[in-house]
This record gives structure tokens, C-alpha cells and sequence, in this order.
């Protein structure tokens, strides 16, 4: 990537614009390879998830995550790049797409800030392929035109803006120009949430089970049977509830209650520019790179919380002592590091998990760290981690090939890489659980837990129906 020294808010008139992108489309005309052009500025405090609000087109494509805990939110709108790929070569397709993005691509303004610059959001399926149908592909990744982030106190707006031999700039600059003004003096205007799905006097007007009721209990009971026959140690399985509610569900309503609820999560939402969203609240990062070093983190074994602080404190010791709670959680640690040590990183973390609270629930954790050594990359650690037995098993080629046949439903996005890469090659995903598709006034709504030996369907539907309660008051508010 090519950064060059002007600063756009010191050069702020219509006609520098102009002669900057005169230059851009110079330089696509030298090769006639177009030039992904992107514009970072620092503006006034703004929300990127009211941002979205204000643009939010179901027919367009947007990213949005946020951890409020962290301090920190972002927002990508429409599309001016963008991969679509399957198959088991999917990780590597993304990261030549981005080394060729980056090989054109030429940047201004506040690249080095946190955000700044070009960033390629996206989400995996949890499987390679995706079924006939689905609502979104293996893996999209995509350029916003428009991107907004705050982290703590700042805000970064980004232009991303395709320039060809060809383009006609006049309009172009335009754009970014109004965009320009837009950023710096933002109008909250009220999103319209009008359609409610309780406006019809509350609840879903239907709910129903995937796979029928009971599937959940006898798809736990098989998988334990073949835990004892020897086919695999772990299996994650979810379960799938399809709602229909009274009025139509809009997502970034829905994403508004998420994020109120769970400020320790990662609250996001992702449309496919086809009417279908994918939201969320999910507790599990499954990596973040940054400056060369990796986060990843063991999030496996769960207990409810208590009611007072006594309650509470009893649960989390007997959860910290439950041996099939404690199994569960050494089989997505020990699988962390049967992956990445190929690869040459030296893993730190505890001997011993801690524990994350949520609203709800509260899982054993392990924070992992390492640092990447030379040549290995973002997607090469992803593709290693992916599925983690959090969300798919152990073994986890003998685990993965028996979910779809047991769940009896297609995953699609449920348990996959969410996040984005930035063009410095840091990045952070998180998995794609505590999740919900919502196309209209339908819903698909998706929790699951992990079955190892000694696991009893009672239990473990229990366990699911707690993970199911936050994102139903979310979507039925």
C-alpha cells in the first residue's frame, strides 16, 4: 500500500480533492489497474451504530461490531470490493484478495490511527461449503465505501473510493465531499424502529424447534453413544429455534438491546444486501492480531449465574471444580495448541482457568498469547484455529463430520470467523454464537453447548435455553 504524506483535513476544499484524485486516476491510466483510494480523517465523537441507523439500506451490505467494555465500535457500509469463495482453500483465497486489494491501493490522512485505513470486514461459514439457499456464502469479505470507528475517545470516518482509468471525478469527488460534511456535523435522526414485533400485543405468533421438539435431547443422547463407541472425545451441537413475530424484526433494533445487555460481548450485525442480517452477542474471541501478537482465548464449560452474590459465588465454585466442565475446557486447549504449534508460536497461559461473567451465564476461560513469527500471518492463524471444540470438537475432523446429521439443520454463519483484517495485516475475530438470521418478520435463532462424556441431555438443553433467553428478550422487545 502506498501512504502518502497530505493530510486531507489541512487540504479541505473541493478542488485538492479534485487534484488528489486527478493524480489516483493518473497513476490507474500508468498501468490500467484501477487504485483503491481511502481517506481517514479524525471527526467530532460519533456512534458508529447510529451511523448505520442513518445509512442502514437492507439492500446494501454492513459490518458492525462493537465491545462496549473495550471501548471501542465499527461500522463498514456498501460495498466497493468484494470476495465471495468457497471450498477448503477459502482462507488463502481471502488473503491474496487482499494482497492484491493493498498492491493498488493508496492512502491518506490518518492511516496510523487505531481504524484507520482501508479494513476488509467479513464473516466465514462454519462449514467450507454452504447448502443451496443459505443466506450468505462460505466467505465474504468486502471494502466499505464508508467506514466510522471510535476507540475510546477518537472517531475515525474512512472514504474507500475505486478509482479507474476511466472514472469521471467530478462526481466522484462530489460524493466524498457531501460524505465529508456529513461526518463533521452528523444528524441523529431517529431511526425508524416503527414496525415492532410486539406491536400485536407481544411474543412470537409462532415458535417452533428445528428438527422437531425433542431433537436437541436425542442428538445429545447419540452423540454421548458414540463418545463411548470411541469416535470422537467432544462434540459441539446447537440447536435452532425459527420464530416468526407479529411485526417485522429490524436488526440494528434488536442490535441496540444486544449491546445494552452485554457490554462484555461482541455486539454485531452483518447484512448480506439481500434483506437478511446476522446479529449477535457473542463472549468468544477467537483471535485478535495486533503490532505481531496474537490473542486467542480457551472459552469452554458453563454454569448459570446466581441470583445474589452468595448464589453466584457458589456456582462459579462449583463450576471451577466440575471435572466434566474442566474436561470440556482442556480439549479446546489442548486443540489450541495442537494447531498453532505447527505453525511456530510459543504459547502462553495459565495453568488454570479464570472465569468470564456474562448476564446469564459464565464460562471457564483461558487467555493465550503469542508472538507471530516471520511469514506467519492472520489468516494462516485463523485457518488453523477454525473450528475450535468450542464450537465444533474433538478430534475435530471426527467431531465436525457427524454435526450436520445430528443437528438436522444448516449452521450457515452459527460458530464461524467473524471480524475484520486491517492493511497492516492485525485484525480481530470472534465466533459467531449467541446468534440469530433475521429475514423480515422471521428469525433463526441459534444456541449450543458442548458433549462430552458423562453429558446429559437434560443438562445440556437446560444449558441452551439459558444462551437462548437474552437474544429472544433482544429480538421480542
Amino acid at each position: 500500500m502506498t501512504i502518502l504524506p497530505l493530510n486531507p483535513s489541512a487540504n479541505a476544499t473541493p478542488e485538492a480533492l479534485r487534484a488528489f484524485l486527478a493524480k489516483c486516476r493518473g497513476a490507474a491510466a500508468s498501468d490500467g489497474r484501477p487504485r483503491l483510494v481511502s481517506i481517514s480523517v479524525e471527526v467530532a465523537p460519533l456512534d458508529p451504530l447510529a451511523v448505520v441507523e442513518s445509512i442502514f439500506e437492507p439492500e446494501e451490505l454492513h459490518f458492525y461490531a462493537e465491545r462496549p467494555a473495550e471501548g471501542w465500535a465499527v461500522a463498514g457500509a456498501e460495498a466497493v470490493l468484494t470476495l465471495t469463495a468457497e471450498g477448503p482453500g477459502r482462507f488463502a483465497e481471502c488473503q491474496q484478495f487482499i494482497d492484491d486489494v493493498l498492491e493498488r491501493t493508496i492512502a491518506v490522512g490518518e492511516v496510523t490511527r487505531p481504524f484507520g485505513g482501508p479494513h476488509f470486514f467479513g464473516a466465514f461459514a462454519f462449514f467450507n461449503e454452504v447448502e443451496p439457499g443459505e443466506a450468505f456464502p462460505s466467505v465474504r469479505l468486502f471494502v466499505p465505501r464508508w467506514q466510522v470507528s471510535r476507540a475510546r475517545d477518537r472517531t475515525i470516518a474512512v472514504a474507500n473510493l475505486l478509482v479507474e482509468p476511466g472514472t469521471e471525478l467530478d462526481a466522484l469527488a462530489g460524493k466524498v465531499w457531501r460524505a465529508h460534511g456529513k461526518f463533521r456535523a452528523f444528524d441523529y435522526s431517529a431511526p425508524d424502529f416503527s414496525e415492532r414485533p410486539a406491536a400485536s400485543g407481544g411474543g412470537p405468533s409462532a415458535m417452533a424447534e428445528a428438527g422437531g421438539e425433542g431433537s436437541y435431547r436425542r442428538a445429545v443422547a447419540r452423540a454421548v453413544g458414540m463418545i463411548e463407541e470411541g469416535r470422537f472425545d467432544k462434540i459441539v451441537l446447537a440447536r435452532c429455534q425459527e420464530l416468526t413475530a407479529p411485526g417485522r424484526l429490524h436488526p440494528l433494533r434488536v442490535l441496540n438491546g444486544l449491546r445494552q445487555r452485554f457490554p462484555d460481548c461482541y455486539a454485531f450485525s452483518l447484512a448480506n444486501g439481500r434483506g437478511q442480517s446476522f446479529i449477535g452477542a457473542s463472549p468468544e474471541r477467537l483471535l485478535r492480531v495486533e503490532a505481531g501478537m496474537l490473542l486467542t482465548e480457551a472459552l469452554a464449560g458453563s454454569a448459570a449465574r446466581g441470583r445474589t452474590a452468595s448464589e453466584d459465588a457458589a456456582l462459579a465454585a462449583a463450576l471451577l471444580g466440575d471435572e466434566k466442565e474442566l474436561r470440556e475446557h482442556r480439549h479446546v486447549l489442548t486443540s489450541i495448541e495442537k494447531r498453532l504449534t505447527p505453525l511456530g508460536l510459543r504459547l502462553e497461559h495459565a495453568s488454570w482457568p479464570g472465569l468470564t461473567r456474562l448476564a446469564n451465564v459464565q464460562h471457564l476461560h483461558t487467555p493465550v498469547s503469542a508472538a507471530l513469527p516471520p511469514g506467519v500471518r492472520l489468516l494462516d492463524v485463523l485457518a488453523g484455529l477454525h473450528p475450535t471444540p468450542a464450537v465444533g470438537g474433538s478430534p475435530r475432523e471426527a467431531a465436525c463430520a457427524h454435526i450436520r446429521g445430528l443437528e438436522g439443520f444448516p449452521r450457515g454463519l452459527y460458530g464461524g470467523p467473524v471480524g475484520w483484517i486491517d492493511h497492516r495485516g492485525g485484525g480481530e475475530f470472534f465466533v459467531g454464537i449467541r446468534s440469530a438470521l433475521i429475514d423480515g418478520s422471521r428469525a433463526r435463532v441459534y444456541a449450543g453447548g458442548g458433549i462430552v462424556a458423562g453429558s446429559e441431555p437434560g443438562k445440556e438443553f437446560a444449558e441452551t435455553e439459558l444462551k437462548f433467553q437474552a437474544l429472544l428478550e433482544a429480538l421480542l422487545a
